[in-house]
């Protein structure tokens, strides 16, 4: 990714803000508990993944046009883990891979929701990546994709039959936080909690690596604040994309009784490295 030679004001304040942002995360302790993979679940995955093919599952994926969304489509395609995939968002994406030719694709207003009700109608599982920033979308457009959105869709996913629901959150979550990210994250994991699915899977990463294809000058720097850092330190606060994404699938595969999982950046790290350490 290029690096950046000139930042305005504007930038410069949103660079500072969000190395504040994740300076608090280095200091933060996630309250739920981490639900890692046991050796024996480890050695299991292959067959958990066989026995999962079996049931013919289908899924949804929300913000597939995201940085998560896109690798978590990318793995599950990869892994044939569904029989039917859709990704549902506000526009027709176009993917080069072959592999994708029969995703299926669901074009919604999140404005009107309600009026795509049948979009959500008939997956067992539902992964949801939504999220944007506020530099992007304002506070209110912040608030209004994070949680609402967020909120109206995994109302619709479980009127339509999904069982098993996963929220990308964030380090840190917290209803109660004065950070307005951490604060949305935390409400939004709760009203969906409230709806009561079969299975709702909870992943709170740190700052998530990745190269994204928008330009962010401020996660740049942040991307190399922690790629500075010791490898142990580093990877207990941030975690690669694909670890992120490898973890959601790992776990989706396995079988439980919980109604609610809720995996901290520690987990995270632990069962998507479950096949092995990840290839740089």
């Amino acid at each position: 990714m290029p690096r950046p030679v000139a930042l305005s004001a504007a930038a410069l304040v949103a660079l500072v803000a969000t190395l504040v942002a994740a300076l608090v995360l280095l200091l933060l302790e996630d309250a739920g508990v981490g639900a890692g993979s046991s050796m024996a679940e480890t050695e299991a995955l292959p067959k958990l993944r066989e026995d999962f093919r079996m049931q013919n599952k289908s899924v949804f994926i929300l913000g597939a046009s995201g940085e998560t969304g896109r690798q978590l489509l990318k793995e599950i395609l990869a892994k044939s883990l569904f029989s039917r995939v859709t990704v549902i968002g506000r526009r027709k994406l176009t993917f080069d891979e072959e592999a994708c030719k029969n995703v299926n694709q669901e074009v919604v207003d999140f404005e009107k929701l309600d009026d795509y009700a049948s979009a959500f109608q008939g997956h067992d599982v539902g992964f949801c990546c939504l999220g944007t920033t506020r530099k992007k979308a304002g506070v209110d457009g912040f608030v209004r994709v994070d949680r609402d959105y967020v909120l109206k869709s995994a109302e619709l996913a479980k009127a339509g039959g999904c069982k098993h629901f996963n929220l990308v959150s964030s380090k840190g979550a917290d209803k109660s936080s004065n950070f307005l990210y951490l604060q949305v994250k935390g409400e939004v994991e709760d009203k969906v909690e409230e709806l009561q699915f079969d299975r709702y899977s909870i992943f709170r990463p740190g700052v998530l690596l990745c190269d994204r294809q928008e330009s962010r000058p401020s996660e740049w720097l942040v991307r190399k604040f922690f790629g500075s850092l010791p490898q142990s330190w580093a990877s207990g606060h941030s975690v690669p994309v694909v670890t992120v994404v490898r973890a959601m699938l790992n776990n989706a595969v396995r079988p439980s009784d919980k109604k609610k999982e809720l995996l901290d950046n520690k987990a995270i790290h632990h069962l998507g490295n479950a096949d092995g350490p990840l290839k740089p």
